[in-house]
C-alpha cells in the first residue's frame, strides 16, 4: 500500500539483492543502468528476493550501484 523508507511493500530493497546478483548480472544492470532491467537479470533478482524485479531502478538505486562498482571489477 504505502511507501516504507521509499521502497514499496512489493520493491525489494536494493541492499538486500545487489550483493547476491552474479557478476553477469551487475554488469549488465551497469551497462544499462538508468534503462530497463532486462529478463535474466529481473528473474535472478526475483529468485533473490522472492517479489517481482522493478522494471527500472531509482535514481537512489542508481546512485546505490555506483557506490559500489569497485567490488565488481
Amino acid at each position: 500500500m504505502g511507501a516504507t523508507n521509499g521502497m514499496t511493500a512489493d520493491r525489494a530493497a536494493i541492499e538486500r539483492w545487489w550483493p547476491h546478483l552474479s557478476i553477469e548480472a551487475k554488469h549488465r544492470l551497469l551497462a544499462e543502468l538508468g534503462g530497463a532491467v532486462d529478463e535474466e537479470t529481473a528473474a535472478e533478482i526475483e529468485s533473490i528476493t522472492g517479489v517481482s524485479a522493478p522494471e527500472r531502478l531509482t535514481i537512489a538505486e542508481q546512485q546505490f550501484v555506483r557506490t559500489q562498482i569497485e567490488a565488481v571489477d
